[in-house]
């Protein structure tokens, strides 16, 4: 013969050592793969998550996350256009490093949480309608209650001027209000915000006389 004939060693037997506990995820994925052939369930599961999140004729920007949806929607339900919105809150709020560097925050000390706000570092262009427009968000407008509950007092002339009192509907509200507008840049001026000491609600006439 002028071929060699090839000798016969016997089929190779190839052991695969698998694990008796087969992740959830693969398990799902091979069900996948024999429904729909060589598609991928990774795939399949990001192709009907971004059907989810952008439905329509077709996607322009990226979709917002989550969070990002969460938040926006909450304060499109729960804040009137008219007042400042979170985002540029933060935008020009002083990092807690930067208000180190400034002399009005040292020794900074929030006070006895209550329903009313003292605020001072004011600059001179400051309004009643300045303060509004920050502090108002804070505020249900279509609540009778709140709305008398809402009171500013800018301070103008004299030792106190460039400060303000602001009372709030509650001590939550107030301390919202501190939390997210202590360290905001008004007209180039850091706002500095505390909760206003022996304060007390404002229909409560008698016990303000008691104040300093």
């Amino acid at each position: 013969d002028v071929f060699e004939q090839p000798q016969h060693v016997g089929h190779k037997k190839i052991e695969f050592h698998i694990s008796t506990d087969i992740p959830a995820v693969l398990q799902i994925n091979s069900e996948k793969e024999e429904k729909n052939g060589k598609t991928s369930y990774f795939k399949y599961l990001s192709a009907t998550t971004e059907e989810i999140n952008n439905t329509g004729f077709g996607r322009i920007f990226p979709a917002p996350s989550s969070n990002d949806k969460m938040e926006t929607e909450e304060e499109d339900d729960e804040i009137p256009s008219e007042f400042i919105s979170r985002k540029d809150l933060e935008k020009n709020r002083l990092s807690r490093e930067e208000m180190e560097k400034f002399s009005v925050f040292k020794n900074y000390e929030p006070g006895d949480p209550n329903c009313r706000i003292y605020v001072k570092n004011l600059a001179k262009q400051v309004q009643e309608k300045d303060l509004k427009f920050i502090f108002g968000r804070y505020v249900d407008f279509q609540s009778e209650v709140e709305r008398n509950m809402f009171d500013i007092r800018l301070m103008k002339e004299g030792r106190m001027k460039g400060q303000a009192f602001i009372g709030l509907p509650n001590e939550k509200a107030a301390a919202k209000a501190l939390k997210e507008a202590n360290g905001y840049v008004l007209f180039e001026k850091p706002m500095v915000v505390q909760f206003a000491r022996s304060a007390r609600p404002k229909q409560d006439a008698n016990e303000g006389k008691r104040k300093k």
